[in-house]
């Protein structure tokens, strides 16, 4: 005889009002996402943008020239046995790697709080470490420069400069962002939110300052010495960078091995590496190359768009919030940069100012906002008369309490979805400026690649036209399949009508 409790199908009113056979509702962001996720095509683009975002992060491990471990014997003793690799590392290499240890875990595995919150924490700490590194290196750029003064490159020298600079740099940061760590009020949670930006500030310190200065990488060095028998190296699943180029290995088709297109390593280890998806006109891997522009297309898409976000909804939210002189002489600006084609003068901005990477997002970021800023304007103008925003003005709180605490976040909706779109065309803008030799010097990009795929001579390469396009398709249809399914699961209408 089974014990096993009955299924009830249905319970009465009076039951339900005791709570008996409630399910307790989901929240707003939570069930949007569960639709979202739900659909096939939804599910693919967050593999495939998920993929993206890991070879971002294991690139410069899986696809270096340098070796990942070397060993120098000299008479069968064995003199040094050392990582190249990790000696060659930058500190955003190091964070990044960190990043993707410590960052999955703690949003998919971790049951401290919700995952909306562990998520929001550790894009807080990214931004945080981002900004770490950016205002380090220019500090370390303004230290070192030849052009510079003699006492400031004499204090670029000094061994404790490293440190000292990037203690100051990291502690200040954290103190501005420890208060966007969501972790409850702030007046509730100061402890905690000091010890964890502590905490990145301290790694971000350690790993500023013993990259300080990056040593020069001699590449061609380890395939010369292990020839020689000096050194016996163990390589990377791609063994070439993608800044590593042989004159003797240009335009080599997908397959081809060393061996192959080097005769001079025929029959040796060396010889057997193989270019996968080919060499373009320089002799560089194809591979290595499009597996290290991922980080490009990542940090351009978010950083651009969240810049655009930043300025459109600061300034959509006073239109919106004031109306009147001030939605009239705002509403100009935004038409003014509506008008000008923003292709010429993505053109224009990347040929006058300095061609980096940093630059790139904000000349992409600044030129984008006026989306955001009438979707923004459209909710506030709606808002603005409802009875919380009465009550909050009525309690006297302060404006930005009103605009960015209680108004955006009812009407942040539309422009979150605005932002997938955002991002696939801010890849597709790098794409372009690349592609016209107009995208960041040494940064090895999709655009760049397909740019040569005529080749200097005009013959047509086609595995320099496949791979990169095809790497771009897949990324902004990744993007807008997902900003779609967004939309449909967060539109009232089209899920009422699915009910």
């Amino acid at each position: 005889m089974s014990t096993s409790p009955v299924q009830r199908e249905s319970v009465s009113g009076i039951e339900v009002m005791r709570g008996i056979g409630v399910q307790r509702a989901k929240p707003f962001w939570a069930d949007a996402w569960d639709r979202t996720i739900s659909r096939r095509g939804a599910q693919l683009a967050t593999a495939w943008i998920g993929l993206i975002a890991l070879f971002a992060v294991i690139a410069p491990v899986v696809a270096s020239g340098l070796p990942l471990w070397s060993v120098e014997a000299k008479g069968g003793v064995v003199v040094r046995s050392w990582s190249p690799l990790w000696e060659h590392l930058t500190a955003t290499d190091l964070l990044m790697l960190l990043g993707g240890v410590v960052g999955i875990p703690l949003v998919f595995l971790a049951r401290w709080r919700t995952r909306g919150a562990r998520l929001g924490l550790l894009c807080t700490f990214a931004v945080q470490a981002g900004l770490s590194v950016v205002v380090a290196g220019a500090i370390r750029e303004w230290l070192v420069d030849d052009t510079g003064s003699e006492w400031v490159r004499s204090v670029g020298r000094l061994a404790s400069t490293a440190w000292i600079a990037s203690g100051l740099t990291c502690g200040v940061l954290a103190l501005a962002c420890f208060r966007l760590a969501p972790l409850g009020r702030p007046k509730h949670r100061t402890g905690p939110r000091l010890a964890w930006a502590g905490a990145v500030a301290l790694v971000c310190t350690a790993a500023i300052a013993s990259r300080w200065i990056e040593p020069v990488a001699l590449l061609d060095r380890y395939v010369d010495e292990q020839a020689s028998g000096v050194l016996s190296n163990t390589w990377a699943p791609i063994p070439f960078g993608p800044d590593q180029s042989r004159t003797d290995c240009y335009m080599e088709p997908p397959g081809t091995t060393f061996a192959q297109a080097t005769e001079s390593f025929a029959g040796t280890a060396l010889g057997e590496r193989e270019f996968v998806l080919g060499t373009d006109t320089v002799g560089k891997d194809v591979l290595s190359q499009m597996l290290h522009a991922c980080r490009l297309s990542i940090s351009i898409g978010f950083v651009s768009t969240s810049i655009s976000l930043i300025i459109g909804v600061t300034l959509g939210a006073l239109m919106g919030y004031f109306g009147g002189r001030v939605d009239m002489a705002l509403s100009r600006v935004v038409e003014i940069f509506m008008a000008i084609p923003v292709l010429f003068l993505l053109i224009v901005a990347a040929a006058v100012l300095p061609r980096n990477t940093y630059v790139m997002m904000a000349i992409i970021g600044c030129v984008s906002w006026p989306g955001p800023a009438r979707f923004i304007r459209a909710e506030f103008l709606k808002l603005r008369n409802t009875d919380f925003v009465q009550a909050a003005r009525a309690l006297g709180l302060p404006l930005h309490t009103i605009l960015f605490k209680h108004m955006l976040t009812n009407g942040v909706t539309p422009v979150l979805v605005q932002a997938s779109f955002a991002i696939a065309a801010a890849i597709l803008a790098e794409a372009t400026l690349s592609f016209l030799g107009l995208g960041p010097v040494g940064q090895a990009s999709w655009g760049k690649l397909l740019a040569s795929a005529t080749g200097e001579t005009g013959q047509f390469i086609w595995w320099l036209a496949i791979f990169p396009g095809l790497a771009i398709f897949l990324t902004v249809l990744a993007y807008n399949l997902l900003g779609e399914a967004l939309r449909d699961a967060i539109d009232p209408k089209l899920r009422k009508a699915a009910l």
